[in-house]
C-alpha cells in the first residue's frame, strides 16, 4: 500500500510540474504554433529518467519504494515519453535492436492510429 500512495503522490507532483511548466513555455513562446511544451517536457524527461536510471544502476542509490517514487510516479506523471525513450535504450543498449525498432514503430504508429480511431469516433457520436 505504501508504494501505490508514493506511486500517486508521484503522479500528483509530476502532472503539476507538466502543467505549471507547460503553461509557462506556452506563454512563453508567444503565439508559435509548434508543441514547444511537450518537445521540451519529453526531452527533459528523457534525460532525467536516463541521468537517474544511470544512477540507480551503477551506483544502487534508490529503494524499490523510492524507485516507484520518481520512475513510475514523478517521471509518468510528468511525461510517459520518458519511459518510451528508456525501455528503447536498454533494448538498444542490450543489442536488441529489431525489439526496439518495433516497439518505437509500434508506440508510434499505434499511438498516431489510436489519437485518429478515437477522434474518429469522436465524431461519428
Amino acid at each position: 500500500m505504501d508504494k501505490v500512495f508514493l506511486v500517486g503522490l508521484g503522479g500528483f507532483l509530476g502532472s503539476v510540474l507538466r502543467y505549471g511548466l507547460g503553461g509557462w513555455l506556452a506563454r512563453l513562446k508567444s503565439g508559435w504554433g509548434f508543441p514547444l511544451e511537450t518537445l521540451v517536457i519529453n526531452l527533459s524527461g528523457c534525460l532525467v529518467i536516463g541521468f537517474l536510471a544511470g544512477i540507480s544502476e551503477t551506483r544502487g542509490v534508490f529503494t524499490g519504494a523510492t524507485r516507484s517514487f520518481i520512475f513510475i510516479g514523478l517521471l509518468g506523471g510528468y511525461t510517459t515519453f520518458s519511459t518510451f525513450g528508456y525501455e528503447t535504450f536498454q533494448l538498444l543498449r542490450d543489442g536488441q535492436f529489431g525489439f526496439a525498432l518495433l516497439s518505437a514503430g509500434l508506440q508510434l504508429t499505434l499511438g498516431l492510429t489510436g489519437v485518429w480511431a478515437g477522434d474518429t469516433l469522436a465524431r461519428l457520436i
